[in-house]
């Protein structure tokens, strides 16, 4: 009886390789219940707009969302303007992109008609967003998911094949274009996703009902702007499961906190460690955890390490600029390291743009005569804007221009647009898979240490973000030597010390071939190094973990490509690599210093400074 039923549900089918048994996860069974889910779910969703309406009905917030779409549309324009101005290459366009869409549907019916070993008209490559086995099995969603790929594929190709754009026009356009195809992906909507789709069905609707609610509750954390949720934010705090390591505040400026930390060896390093951290983001990036902690692996390997923790800055300091930031911020650190321990010559750290702001204060400290910084450490820092990657795009003369007018307004640039910016860089990792778990699954993100601090965002004074983009991604004066600081005018050939510069090769932020370029602006040697993954994981990575990889090789000439085939590749973090290096510096040591020496501590580390959120 069963075998003649299953005989009869294949000959129903039609078509020898399709089953349509698999739809049945795809049929509605509770059309009541899904009909009052829907509602409840339009009810978070008048939440939701009633949360992003509020403040700007009172005045609080002014939407600049029409500035990029503006831009966006100026820069693709260009693009259009290349295809339509020969009819020939217009239809030429059309033709492979509909004869595309023929290949695909001519090949979806074979599939349905049972023939194996047919190829996808889609390019080759593994997508996570299209993980789900219906993506493939079900030849709806094999349709749509080969379309999307090749329309992408195609949009791509009409930038990059466009002649007569300039670098930063086809640059542009290409981002856009990216952004564009990431957020149109099929698996971002409920009915063009299998797994969305049979899960809204299996719960009839309850997921979108969590999810509407999940996203008013962000725009409402967010001020009236979406704050997207990466992770749980209930599980951290600041000062008691992350930054963690023992020391206290010994100083404090306007723009920064001076923290040291308690000796964990009987005997540490004559020179000291100073760390100057980006402060685009907070410094705890390197004191995660104790398990993750670069600042308190420094400690145990005997150094005595002070840390800069800037301020999180509001309207008081939109008129603090780069000069500022280096006086009362690196200089005003190293007084503090000589009250503390006594010592003039130190070891310093610099992170991203915390680096390039030690670069710029090296070659300033060069033509003052000021010989406190004995070696530099540059983590995933650029001095050379040349192949900055990606984050050029926010930074031509009209973008600047709207962004310094909406900064004089409050002083500052709000974190969020920072952080938006970077989600940007990788928006198919970092912002489309949470939009869809959190707000069409309606699942809480997991908790995890490094997206805890990614949200944990910082304000910009507006003096020193316009001066960092005008001198660094808009002219790149720093590496040409026309950077002005203090009135004086900069060469990074006047840096004649030690630099240690670690590039990670999997880096949107700061690309390793531009740490790689500017390494030869300095005057000095300079020691590459690169390593495995990306701007953070690549800097914070343990040498217990045994994860990733680091490539030595030769002085930083040449070109990049070739530097890295001869390079010798070492399993493991880099940090005993750097450590070596600074011992062979100088590997005098004196007897372990006690925290802030005849300083009164302000409080204890991680200090306010850095609890104080955006």
């Amino acid at each position: 009886m069963s075998q003649e039923k299953d005989g009869d549900t294949r000959e129903a089918a039609g078509f020898a390789g399709f089953d349509p048994r698999t739809i049945e996860p795809y049929v509605v069974k509770n059309p009541e219940a899904l009909a009052v889910n829907f509602a409840r779910t339009v009810e978070q969703l008048g939440r939701a707009a009633s949360a992003w309406l509020a403040p700007r009905e009172r005045g609080e917030k002014v939407d600049t969302v029409a500035d990029p779409v503006v831009d966006m549309v100026k820069t693709l324009s260009k693009v259009s303007e290349y295809w339509i101005s020969d009819p020939r290459r217009t239809l030429e366009a059309q033709t492979h992109l509909l004869g595309s869409y023929f290949s695909i549907w001519s090949r979806t019916l074979q599939k349905i008609g049972g023939e194996t070993g047919v190829a996808d008209d889609a390019p080759a490559v593994p997508d996570k967003r299209f993980a789900d086995e219906d993506w493939v099995k079900n030849p709806f969603f094999d349709f749509l998911r080969q379309a999307y790929l090749v329309t992408a594929d195609w949009a791509e190709k009409m930038v990059s094949q466009a002649d007569g754009l300039d670098e930063h026009t086809r640059h542009k356009a290409a981002f856009y274009v990216r952004q564009i195809t990431s957020a149109l992906s099929p698996s971002n909507f409920v009915t063009t996703n299998p797994q969305l789709y049979r899960e809204t069905v299996a719960s009839n609707g309850e997921n979108l009902v969590r999810g509407m609610r999940m996203l008013a509750e962000d725009i409402m954390a967010g001020k009236g702007d979406l704050k997207l949720r990466q992770t749980d934010t209930s599980k951290f705090a600041v000062g008691e499961n992350l930054a963690i390591t023992p020391g206290k505040v010994i100083a404090q400026s306007d723009v920064c906190q001076v923290i040291q930390y308690d000796a964990a060896t009987e005997e540490v390093l004559k020179r000291p460690l100073m760390i100057c951290p980006p402060w685009i983001n907070k410094f705890y990036v390197l004191d995660l955890n104790p398990q993750k902690s670069f600042i308190k692996w420094a400690v145990d390997q005997g150094h005595t390490v002070f840390v800069i923790s800037w301020v999180n800055p509001d309207e008081r300091h939109a008129r603090k600029d780069w000069e500022a930031y280096a006086r009362e911020g690196i200089d005003f650190a190293l007084a503090t390291i000589k009250q503390a321990c006594g010592e003039d010559e130190v070891n310093a750290v610099g992170y991203c743009v915390g680096g390039t702001l030690l670069a710029a204060t090296l070659a300033l400290h060069a033509q003052e005569g000021d010989k406190r910084i004995r070696s530099a450490t540059l983590f995933t820092t650029q001095v050379d804007f040349t192949y900055a990657g990606d984050l050029k795009i926010f930074a031509d003369e009209d973008q600047i221009a709207a962004l310094e007018q909406g900064m004089a307004a409050v002083g500052y640039l709000e974190g969020s647009k920072m952080a938006t910016a970077f989600n940007m860089l990788r928006s198919s990792e970092l912002i489309w898979p949470y939009f869809v778990n959190n707000y069409l699954k309606g699942q809480e993100p997991l908790p995890f240490d490094l997206l805890y601090w990614n949200s944990d965002s910082t304000r910009m004074p507006a003096a020193n973000h316009s001066y960092y983009l005008r001198n660094c991604y808009l002219t790149n004066s720093l590496s040409k030597g026309e950077m002005t600081l203090a009135g004086k005018k900069l060469s990074l050939k006047d840096v004649k010390i030690p630099i240690y510069n670690l590039a990670t090769r999997e880096d949107h932020i700061a690309p390793a071939k531009s740490v790689f370029v500017g390494s030869s602006a300095f005057g000095g040697k300079v020691t590459f190094v690169l390593s495995g993954s990306g701007h953070i994981a690549g800097v914070v990575n343990p040498p217990d973990r045994n994860k990733y990889q680091f490539w030595t090789g030769g002085a930083p000439k040449g070109a990049y490509e070739d530097w890295v085939k001869s390079a010798k590749e070492t399993p493991g973090s880099w940090w005993p690599h750097w450590h070596a290096w600074i011992e062979k510096l100088d590997a005098r040591k004196v007897p372990a210093r006690k925290t802030g020496g005849p300083l009164n501590s302000i409080e204890e580390a991680p200090g306010s400074y850095v609890r104080v959120r955006a």
